[in-house]
């Protein structure tokens, strides 16, 4: 890159700041003249103008510094030995191309030396102006000892040396700064990429564990079915009636596969090992205690009568509760304490977990797809999800679930 990337409205700020200087530079111009202390012989007009000339390249100094600090490296050098211009302002024009072509040059080595050419340019030119200037002040007899020579001669060597190496120096911290903070945001869009890949992945993966508990769950179902419906058939001549309620329950089952298979959100399996039994909502007390076992203050509250629910439904409520509790470990702080309440309601059952910590805080460490997996899971069987902070501290997930078989 030739530059560093440009802010908004540069350029209008830059051509504001030019003509400021333009504006300046021809006032000091002639208030110079009219106090006697000009350091020229040509008109006042021809003075101001040379002070506005020299500013110009100023409002492409950040778009193109390089081409824009040569030029009034080399305008300075021209308009002093012509038409005259002001050495104030002069100075301030010089100093802020000079430093842009250190801040702004992205071509780094081009930049080095152009700054080095300036520099060599204006000692010379510094050298042989200070000669002259010397000469004429001593034969005015205004410079009368070779000591006010070698004085006056080190104040500008010191003062311009000072001038440049800030000028340099600034300009070289301002383009490091600009690119440390460039390679931050690059190194932090990088990390927010694979960031959402893992949560993508995450998001997947706990999908296809979801699909495959809902497998086994509808698998019991339909052999509970299949079971049924032989009885049924063996026993339709010799007990109608006992056959037609194996058909009832029959129809029962088939109507709560389909239920089941609807919340299927996958379709494919990987893997073909043993898997453990499906938990239910008796597992629920086990998983307290485990959390009691690893140091948590864990207290577990079943509220009411729980409604029969399917296997789905319970499955739903404990994994709902197993990532509850790990986030509550993770996020709550040592010293928390975590409430399990399971509510039994006449057409729902309700699960809540809180506990009364510090709650989640935006930039603790995680992917969130633990929030994200749990909210899956309850819409898959037809729940409402609530997760958030608690009005006076700590953090609560909520979950609905509608319960009864449809008729």
């Amino acid at each position: 890159m030739s530059t560093r990337p440009l802010p908004a409205n540069w350029l209008r700020t830059d051509a504001l700041v030019t003509v400021g200087l333009m504006g300046v530079g021809a006032l000091l111009a002639a208030l110079t003249a009219l106090a006697g202390a000009n350091f020229f012989r040509t008109p006042i007009w021809m003075q101001s103008l040379g002070a506005v000339i020299m500013v110009v390249p100023l409002v492409v100094r950040r778009r193109f510094p390089l081409c824009s600090g040569l030029a009034v490296n080399a305008l300075y050098i021209l308009l002093a030995n012509t038409m005259g211009t002001d050495i104030n302002s002069g100075q301030v024009t010089l100093f802020l191309a000079f430093f842009s072509m250190s801040a702004w040059s992205g071509r780094r080595q081009a930049s080095f030396w152009s700054r080095v050419a300036v520099v060599v340019s204006m000692a010379i030119w510094l050298f042989v102006a200070g000669l002259q200037a010397f000469d004429r002040l001593r034969t005015r007899e205004l410079l009368t000892t070779p000591s006010m020579l070698t004085a006056g001669l080190a104040v500008q060597w010191i003062t311009n040396a000072a001038f440049f190496a800030a000028a340099w120096f600034f300009g070289d911290q301002a383009w490091r700064r600009v690119m440390e903070q460039a390679e931050l945001i690059r190194a932090n869009d990088s990390i927010e990429a694979l960031q959402a890949e893992l949560v993508s992945k995450a998001i997947g993966e706990e999908r296809v564990r979801i699909a495959r508990e809902l497998h086994d769950v509808v698998a019991h179902h339909v052999t509970t079915m299949s079971v049924q419906a032989a009885a049924a058939r063996r026993l339709m001549d010799a007990d109608p009636k006992r056959a037609k309620d194996a058909l009832k329950q029959v129809e029962s089952g088939a109507r709560l596969a389909v239920k089941d298979l609807r919340t299927l959100v996958l379709t494919l399996r990987t893997g073909d090992g043993e898997r453990e039994g499906l938990p239910t909502l008796d597992d629920l007390a086990a998983l307290v205690t485990s959390s009691r076992l690893a140091g948590r203050d864990v207290n577990y509250e079943v509220i009411g009568e729980v409604p029969p629910v399917t296997p789905a439904v319970e499955l739903t409520l404990y994994r709902v509760t197993q990532e509850a509790l790990t986030n509550a470990s993770k996020h709550a702080g040592p010293n928390a304490k975590v409430a399990v309440r399971l509510r039994g309601r006449t057409n729902s059952v309700e699960l809540e977990v809180a506990d009364d910590g510090i709650g989640m805080r935006p930039r603790m460490p995680g992917t969130g797809t633990g929030l994200i997996g749990m909210r899956e899971r309850v819409a898959a069987v037809g729940g409402t999800f609530e997760a958030g902070s608690k009005p006076r501290g700590g953090f609560r997930v909520r979950a609905e679930i509608p319960v009864g078989v449809e008729a």
